[in-house]
């Protein structure tokens, strides 16, 4: 399945508000953020660079492999949902990514109604994106 990463980018005020509250991530080399089925602990925001993101089904082979691109949220479902991360997302060797916990950005949607739309804009993406790859 072949997933449009454009799906995944953030609203540019989106992601201003999301990094005065982050923790940026090294990268130096390849770096796993985050594994299928891990307990969602926050949101990714790639700021530069790229991420992989892979899905594996239950026999572990891979169905689904794809990029992410700087401005890219990642990790909403689970937050959201209350649920394990549904991908693998393996950073790059030189990317900045940035990380907000789970606590930080739930506080951070219930004081901004605002924000907390331009979040929804990119779960509706993602589903879109999801649906269209399934025709």
């Amino acid at each position: 399945m072949q997933l449009d990463p454009s799906a995944f980018l953030a609203d540019p005020d989106l992601v201003a508000a999301l990094a005065e509250r982050s923790t940026p991530i090294s990268c130096d080399t390849d770096r796993v953020l985050f594994q299928q089925g891990e307990t969602a602990t926050g949101v990714f925001v790639v700021h530069h660079g790229a991420v992989t993101l892979t899905m594996n089904a239950i026999t572990d082979e891979p169905v689904l492999c794809f990029e992410a691109s700087s401005g890219s949220l990642l990790g909403l479902p689970g937050i959201i949902g209350n649920q394990p991360y549904s991908l693998t997302a393996r950073a790059h060797s030189g990317s900045h990514v940035l990380f907000i916990p789970k606590h930080d950005f739930t506080a951070l949607m219930e004081n901004n109604p605002q924000l907390s739309l331009k979040v929804l804009q990119v779960l509706a993406a993602e589903v879109r994106t999801a649906r269209r790859a399934l025709y």
